[in-house]
């Protein structure tokens, strides 16, 4: 069934992926970014079934405009993929306050306002699905990525917690954690390095900085199928709470999990006792 499909980030990398397939696959789509022109040169031009719009995920006012312009256009809105994301990288240290808070403006406040603007659309049409990437760096905390893997962990409590709020609805949410794809995170126009440079640190700022910059467009992951998944997951009638996408993320949610469990397993016997002395 016709469905239609609000993408942020549309105008490169899995962004790209998924408004094109989407489109392929009979979908209308709302493809955004903050240059309009750039998305439509990567969806191959102007579409019946595809309304390109410009969208800064930073800007309540931005937001509501796209969702507006896309419930004129087709009249509703079933999915939401908030897909826009930016990447800090740097150890904690000589990452700058204004770089902290950018990285959560972009990856944590931004899909929050847009879902903001989309919900009361959904609420309306008592129907909806709510879709946001995460990263398996928001399960598991890595060296060089404390901004990045603190914004994803923000994304993973909202997420699950706004389930919750509009489950009453008829609106689904899903947590997407991919591993290493190829989505164009570690290009230049989406990572930005820390500003500040401390002795103790700069050695392996250099060699780890380095080694990120290898990756790109070498990671294992395949944008185009991991579209087509998130695409299929749209169509379920119970879509899941999470979708660790990617053979390198899988066994490093077991592991976490596993970890978890063992800790709180351990946690009985150093908190034994507990709850009688806070009653005292």
């Amino acid at each position: 069934m016709s469905k239609v499909i609000f993408v942020t980030g549309a105008g490169r990398g899995l962004g790209t992926d998924i408004a094109r397939q989407a489109l392929a696959a009979g979908h209308q789509v709302v493809a955004t970014g903050r240059r309009p022109e750039n998305v439509l040169k990567a969806l191959g031009g102007e579409q019946d079934n595809l309304l390109v719009t410009a969208l800064d995920i930073t800007s309540t006012d931005a937001a509501q405009e796209a969702v507006d312009a896309a419930v004129t256009r087709f009249g509703r809105v079933d999915v939401l993929i908030n897909n826009a994301a930016t990447f800090q990288a740097g150890y904690f240290e000589e990452i700058s306050d204004a770089q902290m808070r950018t990285q959560f403006e972009t990856n944590l406040f931004g899909p929050m306002n847009i879902t903001r603007a989309v919900l009361p659309v959904m609420r309306a049409q008592r129907s909806g699905h709510i879709v946001t990437i995460s990263s398996i760096a928001g399960l598991v905390g890595q060296e060089f990525c404390v901004a990045y893997a603190a914004s994803k962990f923000g994304v993973e409590g909202w997420m699950e917690s706004l389930r919750h709020d509009v489950e009453p609805y008829g609106i689904r949410t899903t947590i997407v954690e991919p591993g290493f794809f190829r989505t164009e995170l570690l290009v230049d126009a989406s990572t930005s390095w820390a500003e500040l440079s401390i002795d103790d640190y700069a050695e392996r700022t250099r060699t780890t900085k380095a080694m990120w910059q290898s990756m790109n467009g070498q990671q294992a992951g395949d944008p185009a199928k991991l579209a087509d998944a998130l695409l299929r997951l749209t169509d379920l009638d119970e879509p899941p709470l999470r979708f660790v996408a990617g053979d390198d993320a899988i066994p490093t949610a077991e592991a976490k999990g596993k970890e978890i469990t063992d800790q709180a397993t351990a946690s009985r016997t150093l908190g034994s006792g507990l709850a009688h002395a806070d009653a005292a």
